[in-house]
């Protein structure tokens, strides 16, 4: 198959099999013409010009996703979760979302939120949800006991774990992306400043909203020893 939308593409014959008159609803809401010709989305933007990599944001994206994965390593570590620390983002290494993050690189936030205002969307963001479990986005499923006008979704709650290296990913985050401006309040105003806390299920968000009241009141070291006293139980 082809990888652009030119008139090669290989193309989907949509016959038309109703009845005079009679409509035809599809999942999207589409009806085609009789004898449409549908083409197939490849999902490569070709039309569509994107910044290029220069050498100079390959190397610091680089440096910046292996700072972040440094400093929550350090963080699982001093809290007992080394295997966690070890395979912490790993799949930001992978093509498909380093060469994203090379592309839109910025240094001052994710280069994902830059491609969603370039094309709609994050191709890296839909690459690394799915493969990292400290994501609450990670812990979504369908909602088959929803009731009418209910959300066809459904956050499920995460294992204490997942919860503390989310933690981790937070403060590294507003650590690299707030430099010299850091403080232990930093992830609990992002925290507070976004709208995550209502896609979570509501037991993980208010385990999250405590470690982070906590780091901001008291302290890292107070914190990390809380938690691993708490997980080695």
């Amino acid at each position: 198959m082809n990888n652009d939308h030119s008139a090669t593409n290989t193309t989907a014959h949509i016959s038309d099999r109703r009845k005079p008159g009679e409509q035809v609803h599809s999942e999207y809401s589409v009806t085609p013409a009789a004898d449409a010709l549908v083409r197939m989305y490849t999902g490569r933007l070709t039309h569509h010009h994107r910044p290029s990599i220069t050498g100079e944001n390959f190397r610091k994206h680089l440096w910046t996703v292996t700072h972040h994965k440094l400093l929550v390593m350090q963080g699982c570590f001093k809290v007992g979760l080394y295997r966690q620390g070890i395979l912490h983002d790993l799949s930001k290494y992978s093509p498909t979302e380093f060469l994203v993050g090379a592309r839109y690189f910025q240094g001052n936030r994710s280069p994902n939120n830059a491609e969603r205002e370039d094309i709609g969307y994050s191709s890296s963001w839909l690459h690394h949800k799915g493969r990292n479990r400290h994501h609450f986005e990670y812990w979504v499923d369908y909602n088959l006991r929803g009731k009418d006008g209910e959300s066809p979704l459904v956050p499920v709650k995460m294992p204490g774990r997942y919860v503390v290296e989310m933690l981790m990913d937070r403060i590294a985050a507003s650590k690299i992306y707030k430099g010299d401006a850091y403080t232990d309040a930093s992830p609990l105003q992002y925290f507070d400043g976004g709208r995550a806390r209502k896609f979570m299920h509501p037991e993980t968000a208010a385990l999250l909203e405590q470690f982070l009241n906590m780091l901001a009141e008291r302290g890292e070291e107070y914190t990390f020893a809380y938690i691993r006293s708490r997980l080695s139980k």
